[in-house]
C-alpha cells in the first residue's frame, strides 16, 4: 500500500527549506517595460537571488560540518526585447515578428542583457557566467554530459550561470521553443530540487482568463499531467514567446522527474524571499509581508529517472524499430527489454547508441537507445540469440534496447 501523499503546504515548506539547487526562470514580460530592460526589476531580482543564496538549505552539512550554500541557475529572457528597445532608442524602429528579425534583435540585445545582469549582481559580489544554448547542445548525449559538467563546475565555484537560448544561431529544428522549455530541461541537467518560474501573472488561474477574467488563482496543482492545458490557459504574452500554457508544460516536465514548480508574480517586489519567509525559512524583507500566493505545482507521485527524461525530451529519434505483438507485450506489460527476435522492420540510418523510436502496428510504444546500428540490426532482426551469435560473433548484445535505456510513452 502506497504511503499517503504529503500535504502540498507541508511539501512546499519542506522543499523551500531543503532545496540545494534552484533553477529560476524570468521572462521578458517581467524584465522589460516600454523602454526596454527595467533596471529596478533587475536590481530587485539580483538582491533576491543574492539573499536566496545565503539561505543555507537544511540538512546540507559539508565534509567539515559546515552547511553548503544554495546553488542557483538563472534562465533569463529579454534579449530580443532589449535589442528592439536599443535600436528604437537610436531611431531604428524594427518589427521582430519573423525568425530572422528576432535573431537579429537578439544579437543586438544579448550583450546588453548580460551587461545589465553583471552590473546588478556586481553590487552583491556575485560572479556570473553567460551560457547560450540550442537544443542541439542537449540533444547529443556527449554534448549533454559536457554541458552538465560545465554547469557543475560553475556552481561549485559559486558562479551564477545566466542562461538564454542562443537565438542568434538557432534554426527552427534546433530551438527549444521558449525559455520555459529550456528551463525545464535545465532542471534535469543541473539536478535541481526546485524550479521557480517568475511570470507577469499572479499565478495559474482556475479557468482561461480570456473566457473568465474573474477566475480565482489556484494555490496548488496536484496533478499537472491530468490538466487540459489548452482549455485552462490563454494565449502568449505580447513581448515573450510563451504564456501560462508553456509555463505549465515546463512544470509538467519538471514534475515528471520529481521536481516541484513554484509559479510566482515576478514584478511583485521581493516575491521569492517573501515566499520563503511564508514557509518559515527566513524573515521577510523589512517593510514587506510574507507571500503565500502564486501556484505550487506538485511533483509526480511516480517520477521517472532523470536519464530517461533525457530520452523523452532532449533528443530526437534517429530511426524507427517496428516490433511484433509478442515484443510489444513484453515491453508494455512485463517490463522487459527489446530482443532481436521481436523486431521485424528497421527504418532510418543510425549508429550504435542512437536513440530510436519503437513502434507496434504503427503506434509509438516509446523510445530507447539501440545497442545496434541500422546495418547490424537488419542482419539480426527476427533471430534468436544463438542465431545472432552465429552472425555477429560473441561480442554481441542480448538486447536491441535494454529496459534501463527504454522509456515507454505511457511513462510520460
Amino acid at each position: 500500500m502506497a504511503a499517503p501523499r504529503e500535504d502540498w503546504q507541508q511539501e512546499r515548506t519542506r522543499v523551500l527549506a531543503q532545496a540545494r539547487v534552484v533553477v529560476v526562470k524570468v521572462g521578458s514580460a517581467v524584465l522589460t517595460d516600454a523602454n526596454g530592460l527595467s533596471a529596478p526589476v533587475l536590481e530587485n531580482l539580483a538582491g533576491q537571488l543574492a539573499r536566496l543564496r545565503t539561505l543555507l538549505p537544511q540538512g546540507t552539512a559539508g565534509a567539515e560540518g559546515s552547511a553548503e550554500p544554495r546553488r542557483l541557475v538563472l534562465v533569463s529572457s529579454g534579449a530580443v526585447a532589449a535589442g528592439r528597445a536599443a535600436l528604437s532608442s537610436r531611431g531604428h524602429v524594427v518589427e521582430t515578428t519573423g525568425l530572422a528579425a528576432r535573431q537579429a534583435a537578439a544579437a543586438v540585445g544579448q550583450g546588453q542583457l548580460m551587461q545589465a545582469w553583471d552590473k546588478v549582481f556586481l553590487a552583491h559580489r556575485m560572479p556570473t557566467a553567460q551560457v547560450l544554448l540550442t537544443r542541439d547542445d542537449l540533444r547529443a548525449r556527449q554534448r549533454f554530459l559536457n554541458a552538465r559538467n560545465t554547469f557543475a563546475e560553475l556552481l561549485e565555484w559559486g558562479v551564477l550561470p545566466i542562461v538564454n537560448e542562443n537565438d542568434t544561431v538557432s534554426i527552427s529544428e534546433l530551438k527549444f521553443g521558449d525559455n520555459d522549455c529550456l528551463a525545464s530541461l535545465l532542471v534535469n541537467l543541473t539536478g535541481a530540487d526546485l524550479f521557480i518560474n517568475l511570470t507577469s501573472a499572479s499565478g495559474v488561474l482556475a479557468a482561461d482568463p480570456q473566457k473568465n477574467p474573474q477566475a480565482p488563482i489556484l494555490d496548488h496543482i496536484d496533478d499537472v499531467a491530468a490538466l487540459d492545458l489548452g482549455q485552462l490557459c490563454g494565449g502568449k504574452t505580447s513581448v515573450g514567446t510563451g504564456g501560462m500554457y508553456s509555463k505549465l508544460l515546463a512544470a509538467r516536465r519538471a514534475s515528471q522527474i520529481g521536481v516541484p514548480t513554484l509559479i510566482l508574480p515576478g514584478r511583485e517586489p521581493d516575491v521569492i524571499i517573501r515566499a520563503f519567509a511564508a514557509c518559515g525559512v527566513c524573515d521577510a524583507p523589512e517593510g514587506r509581508t510574507p507571500f503565500t500566493g502564486g501556484t505550487w505545482v506538485c511533483p509526480a507521485r511516480h517520477a521517472i529517472p532523470r536519464r530517461k527524461f533525457w530520452l523523452a525530451y532532449q533528443s530526437d529519434p534517429a530511426g524507427n524499430v517496428h516490433v511484433d505483438a509478442g515484443a510489444a507485450r513484453a515491453l508494455l506489460h512485463k517490463g522487459g527489454s527489446l530482443l532481436p527476435g521481436g523486431v521485424f522492420r528497421v527504418e532510418g540510418s543510425f549508429q550504435q547508441g542512437a536513440l530510436v523510436r519503437v513502434l507496434h502496428e504503427g503506434q509509438s510504444l516509446g523510445v530507447g537507445l539501440s545497442n545496434y546500428s541500422t546495418s547490424d540490426l537488419k542482419k539480426i532482426m527476427g533471430l534468436k540469440r544463438h542465431e545472432v551469435a552465429a552472425i555477429l560473433g560473441d561480442a554481441h548484445y542480448p538486447e536491441v534496447i535494454h529496459r534501463d535505456n527504454l522509456l515507454l510513452d505511457a511513462a510520460v
